[in-house]
Parts: C-alpha cells; structure tokens; sequence
C-alpha cells in the first residue's frame, strides 16, 4: 500500500483573506464570529484541495489565527500568570492579547471599554527553527498549570470529517512544545513538566479516538536538533505511555539529519516514522536498516520549503528500493509542513512561461505526490507522458542561458584577498566617526521603514500598473520622505531614516532591481500573525545593473542637516528569504549578492551618507540545526556580509540589525561581522538577549530595542528607562543606541508617534540622569 500525506498545508488563503480579516478583526471592524467564519471557509477550501489531490488523509490541527505553537497553549492551558486572565474571557481575545499585548486596537466603538494604552508585554517570539517563520515563545516556571481545552481542535476536527475522508490531526509533540518555550525562573528545567504534560497529551489523544481518528501526527522536529542526554532519554518514558492509546501515532521530524537521534527515533513504540527526504537523504538507507517492518514509513521526498519542481526520476530512483525494502508499504509526503511554500504558482500572472514551469506551491506539490505515487504502483509506462514533460522542465531549466553570467563568475574568480576588511580597527573608526557625527550620549534612531500608509500603497499600485509615470510617482515618494523627515525632526530623533516609502518589502525591493531574480504575483508566504511575505524567486547568477536607493537617500539628507541612513538589505538575508537556486552552492549565492550590496554601499558613500545599514535579520536563522555544520556556514556568511559592509571610508559608520532569534551562542562571529553599531530586538525578552553581548565584552555599539514595534501597545518613557538601565548594567552607556525593536511599516502613524515621543522622552532623561552622576563622580574625585 502507499499512501500520500502531507505535513501541513499554508493556511493564508489564495488571495490573503486571513491577513485582511485578521487585520480588520484587530481594527474592530468585523466582530470574532465573522473572523472565525473567515477560518472556517479556508480550511474546507483547503482540505477541499487535498481530497481532490487524492491523498489518504486530511491534515487538521494545522491552521491557526498567530502560530500553531500558541494554539498549543491555549490547548494545554498554560496562558502565563502575568497577562491576568480570569478565564471569562473569549478564548480568542485571550490569544491575541499573548501574541500582540492587546486583543484588537482599543477605543471608540470597540466596546470593550479599554483605553489605547491598555495591555501588556507580548509573548516572546522567535524563529521557527532555520525558517523564516516566527513562532510565540511559551513561558514555564515552577508554578506553570497545564489544563487540556481540546474544544477549538474538536471542532475543526469535525469540520473535516464531515467531508467523508480519513482525516490526520497534527500536534506539535510534548518534548518539541516544552523545547520550543523558555524558562522564566532562575535555574528552572522546564523538563521537569513533563510528567506534569503527559496526562493530558494521554487525555487528548484518548478524545481523539473517540472522534473516530485512527491516525495522529505528533511532530518532533527537536530530533534534528544536537540534544541533552535528559532529553533523548525522555523520549521513550514519553512515548511508552502514550502508546497505551489505541491510536496510531506517526513521529514526524524534519529540518535536519536525525544522526544520533537516529536510533532512537526508529525504536520508539510509535506506529510510522516521517523522515525529511531532502535534507537527510543520505540517512535513508540506515532508516531502512533500522525500522522495524510493523511500522509506517513516511518519506518526506518533496521540497517542503522551496518551490522549484522536483526531479521526478532521482525521486523515484531513491523509492523504488524503499517500497520493495518495506515490502509494498510506503507513505510518500513532502519534507515538512507546506506553510512555507505559497499556495500555488501554476497560473501566476507576473511569471513568463519558462519559470512557472520551472516552479511548484502547495498545490503543485500535490500533484507531485500523486505522480509519484502511480508511477511506484503501475509502473512508468502508466505514467510516460508525465514523466517525460516533468523530465523536460528539469532539462530546461538546467541549461537555461537566463541562469548563468560569464561576467558574474570571473569577477568572483578576480577577488583580494583583503576584500571583506575595513581600513581600520574599530577603535580608530569610532574616533573618526563620532568627529564626524557629533551626537550625544544615547542617540536615538529608528530600524528604517516608517508606517506604509493605504496612500503609499496605493501609489505604488498605480505605478506598477502602468498608471502614474515615473515623474509623478517619484514627486509622491519624495513627498512621503519629507513628511517622515520632517516627523523624525519634530520628534527630536538623533538619526533619521527615509521611511522607506518606495519599499514593498526589505528583500523584494532590491530583488527588483537586481538581475537573477523574478517574482510573482501572489507567492505569498505567513511570517507570522497577519505578517505575509512574497520572497522572490532567486534563479540565476546576481548582480546590480545599477544604483537602487541612492536617489531616495540623497533626496532625503538634502531635507535636513541630520545624519539620515542609508538603508540596505545584507547579502545573507536577501538569500535566506527568497526561493534560491539548488544548482549551486548557497555560498556561491551569497558571494554574489554580497558583491551587488558592496556596489550600493560604496555608492552611498559617494553621495555624501554618513552612516549606512546593512540589515542582517536572516543570519542566525540561516544557521544549520547541527552544531558541527556551523563552523562552516558562519565563515562564509560573515565574510559575505564583510564584503558587502567593508568598501567603505573609517569615518562612514556601518550599521547592521538583527531581530527575532537567539544570538549569544554565535556572539564571536557577530563581533567578527565588524560592524560599527548593530541594532537588535530585546524589549519582548526584557534584555534578556543583550546579556550575552555584557558578558562577551562586544567590543562595538549596540542599540537594544527598547519597544515592541510588532504589538499595538504603546509603552511609556518609564517602562523604556527601565529596560535602558538594565542595558547599561552590561554595556557600557558610552556605547548604547536607543531604539525600537524593528521596522514600523506595519504600524499606524499616531501609535507610532506616540511610542517614539516616550523613547526620545527616555533617552532624555537617562541622559540628564547620567549627566548628573558624571557630574557627581567628577565633584567626589576632586574632593
């Protein structure tokens, strides 16, 4: 028997739909029951997709209105303390106030009675795994409750079963959930909940048989991860006492090689082992030797995270032995949850011909499956014509002259040596570079982007459509960039930006701009919450056939006498959230967007900006799962980044930011990227993430957010105070920079303006507080 599967489905919707009534449920403009009709429609659309693909099992547990780790939670009854919940609230209110520190935009006609400044603190969140995928951090201490609320899991249970197929809940599994969170005590082992967890994984998957479900999906991706012996040994206690239930559990891990976790992941007494296929391929083999026959094997043999067509044959020769080793029995799936692929690509409007062929979402996939699956049971012959247009796309595309440029490579080929190292040590930079700004203690600044309003979108729009020419359209932009300016002056901020105004996305813009890339029209992917992106398709060899910001930023410093930054996207994230090319390696790749960004630094440079950043969020995610492979990535990625940063005078500040992941296990090579200032998000983890960089002595300036830009919620001076005199308590104050978390374009222009007033307000008075202790200190020494 072989059975097609998936892992998990995207759950946006073709045309967004869950963005906009998630953002408009925030609003207060369409009520809970109608965002919920909203979910309903999507995931019967979607399973709608999977029974018609022919696959043996409907996937539910995987949608979810933030994150599937928050519906995990909710699920478990484990809301932190902190938030005050009484329980009477609605679940969903209850939700979204741990994902953005209030339900919905409080005031006139919400209903709620809750003032705008209302809320609290967000949850914690961090990158799911090496994706660009953001997940909401559980919180565990001593006093964590746990108390199964199935009810919202039954329901779309339900839903799906009433379309008359097999249906596969999936839940993220117990030692995965309890990984993925984070300890809030002091030397707190949050795997010392486990037993206190168990119960209730017991009690769900009891309800779940009694549902009629004969299949669950328990996902274990921390299986790819370099584990403590506690945890490895936890894994059979765990799941001896979850095979008491009469329910067939398939393990599904993914993201990285098993390794030693190997052995151990084929003796659990689970039902069917998942393995990834495409990241492991090479483990096939003692997979094979390993498994007990009784078991299912579910061979992740597609792509789940990039959207190029698979090479059917190389598949097939890799699972025609399997099935015969397994005796006839094989469940085929992609790699991992399809939430990282778009929907579908096949009719996209703005791809030509040749790359909608060369490309496959969701759906396309699952088509693939279904190929596979009857060329293993009937043969190629049954198959031949599919076969053979599958064979002449992969054909295609490998000798495509759009893929290769002669002139890319040699100059790669004619590199120094010296290229990815700045003229001077940062000691003598920051000398020269302080003369040159002259700033105060403390200065304040912002990431880049500004609020991108409905009229900026709108402009845009038109200009793509071929609606407002190119003069017109630039007089708009360079109206929105004086009104930032303008704005940032007011609020008495140190460093402007130019807001961005031009900018669809930080990786798509210059994407544009670029040879080697295309785009579509509606490949878009779910970051998180309401947050989709389109990464753009990354094909052929990169580079730049011209300036692409310099205009916008000479324009905008001639509106002030400010410093104003030029804003840039770095070499390792540009390639972390595209779809790359897999016929090279991926350090080739970013060698060459590395050299495209040089040439826009240098041009920078050259119009007279003082202060340049090069945005580097995608670094640590890029990061392998395996700790022994990080050597290699790191050298090459950093050096990426040098390269781009590097071409520039002593007295030109770099700049560099980071966000939403963990760093102090790779703190060497971040001071090894050089960069004068780097800019990173800490006010959701209260600074817990700038400790590292006190106790390794970072030896440049860093700015810690001080204020979540991903939440609604407007803190105070105080509350920003606060967080600045636990920064200074591990870095000195003489090298701190004040600002928020990241970017603002999500955000509306009055919560903006108010958050940024408390920040410059804070900043103030943490000067004048430190004034006055120099002062002091100064009266002492002399006394």
């Amino acid at each position: 028997m072989i059975q097609t599967h998936i892992l998990g489905f995207p759950r946006i919707g073709a045309q967004r739909e869950l963005k906009f009534a998630l953002e408009r449920h925030w609003r207060g403009e369409v009520s809970a029951d109608e965002l919920e009709a909203t979910g309903r429609t999507l995931r019967r659309r979607h399973w709608e997709l999977q029974r018609d693909a022919g696959l043996g099992f409907l996937t539910v547990g995987d949608f979810a209105y933030y994150d599937q780790v928050a519906n995990h939670i909710q699920l478990f009854g484990c809301e932190p303390a902190r938030f005050g919940f009484s329980g009477d609230e609605p679940a969903l209110a209850r939700y979204f106030t741990m994902a953005r520190g209030v339900a919905h935009v409080h005031g006139d006609g919400c209903g709620c009675g809750a003032q705008a400044a209302s809320g609290t603190q967000a949850l914690e969140m961090t990158k799911w795994f090496d994706t660009n995928y953001h997940y909401l951090v559980p919180e565990f201490a001593n006093d964590t409750a746990f108390a199964l609320a199935p009810q919202r899991l039954l329901a779309e249970l339900a839903e799906a079963q009433a379309l008359g197929l097999p249906v596969k809940p999936v839940l993220l599994g117990p030692l995965s959930f309890l990984w993925l969170g984070k300890a809030k005590a002091e030397g707190f082992d949050r795997l010392g909940l486990l037993d206190t967890l168990l119960p209730l994984y017991v009690d769900l998957l009891t309800r779940l048989a009694a549902a009629g479900v004969q299949w669950v999906q328990l996902d274990e991706p921390i299986l790819g991860l370099d584990l403590p012996s506690a945890w490895t040994q936890a894994f059979e206690h765990a799941y001896q006492r979850l095979a008491k239930i009469d329910v067939s559990v398939l393990l599904a891990t993914y993201f990285s090689p098993l390794q030693a976790n190997l052995p151990l992941a084929c003796r659990l007494p689970v039902a069917g082992l998942h393995v990834d296929a495409v990241r492991a391929l090479d483990e096939l083999p003692e997979v094979l030797d390993a498994l007990p026959l009784d078991r299912e094997l579910s061979i992740g043999i597609l792509d789940g995270r990039n959207i190029w067509r698979a090479d059917l044959d190389t598949a097939l020769v890799h699972l025609r032995p399997t099935l015969e080793r397994r005796g006839g029995r094989l469940w085929l799936a992609p790699s991992c949850s399809l939430l990282h692929v778009p929907l579908s690509l096949a009719d996209d409007a703005t791809l030509d011909a040749e790359l909608r062929r060369w490309v496959a979402g969701a759906t396309e996939k699952l088509a693939e499956l279904q190929l596979l699956k009857r060329a293993l049971l009937k043969g190629d012959d049954a198959v031949a014509g599919d076969l053979d247009a599958a064979r002449a796309v992969i054909d295609e595309r490998r000798h495509s002259p759009r893929v290769k440029n002669p002139a890319v490579a040699q100059r790669l080929q004619q590199l120094p040596a010296n290229i990815d190292r700045r003229i001077s040590a940062f000691t003598r930079r920051q000398r020269l570079q302080r003369e040159r700004l002259n700033l105060p203690p403390l200065p304040t600044t912002t990431i880049g982007s500004f609020p991108q309003t409905p009229t900026i979108r709108a402009v845009r729009a038109a200009h793509k459509r071929g609606e407002l020419p190119a003069e017109a359209y630039r007089e708009a932009m360079q109206h929105e960039i004086a009104q930032a300016v303008a704005s940032q002056e007011a609020l008495g901020l140190d460093v402007l930006v130019h807001g961005e105004a031009e900018r669809n996305d930080m990786v798509e813009y210059f994407a544009e701009l670029l040879q080697g890339y295309a785009f579509s029209a509606n490949g878009w992917v779910q970051s998180y919450g309401s947050r989709c992106v389109k990464p753009p398709l990354l094909f052929g060899d990169v580079s730049r056939p011209a300036p692409m910001t310099v205009e916008w930023a000479r324009h905008a410093q001639s509106l002030t006498r400010r410093p104003m930054k030029g804003m840039l996207t770095g070499p390792i994230t540009m390639l972390q959230w595209s779809f790359v090319r897999d016929d090279q390696p991926r350090a080739d790749t970013a060698m060459q967007l590395a050299l495209a960004v040089r040439d826009e630094v240098q041009d920078l440079e050259a119009a007279g900006i003082a202060i340049i950043q090069v945005d580097e969020p995608a670094l640590r995610e890029g990061l392998p799962l395996r700790r022994a492979q990080w050597p290699g990535y790191l050298a090459w990625a950093t050096r990426a980044f040098r390269v781009a940063a590097s071409g520039v005078r002593d007295d030109t500040q770099v700049h560099t930011h980071m966000c939403y992941a963990e760093f102090n296990d790779i703190l060497p090579e971040i001071a090894a990227l050089d960069a004068d200032v780097i800019t990173i998000e800490t006010s959701r983890s209260d600074m817990e993430l700038l400790r590292g960089f006190g106790a390794f002595r970072y030896p440049n300036e860093i700015g810690p957010g001080v204020y979540d830009i991903h939440s609604p919620r407007v803190p105070t001076a105080a509350e920003m105070i606060r967080l600045l005199r636990k920064a200074a308590e591990v870095v000195p104050a003489d090298r701190l920079w004040v600002n928020p978390d990241c970017g603002l374009k999500t955000r509306g222009w009055p919560e903006t303006t108010a958050a940024l007033q408390q920040m410059v307000l804070a900043a103030q008075q943490l000067r004048e507080e430190l004034a006055r202790g120099s002062k002091k200190s100064a009266e002492t020494a002399e006394a």
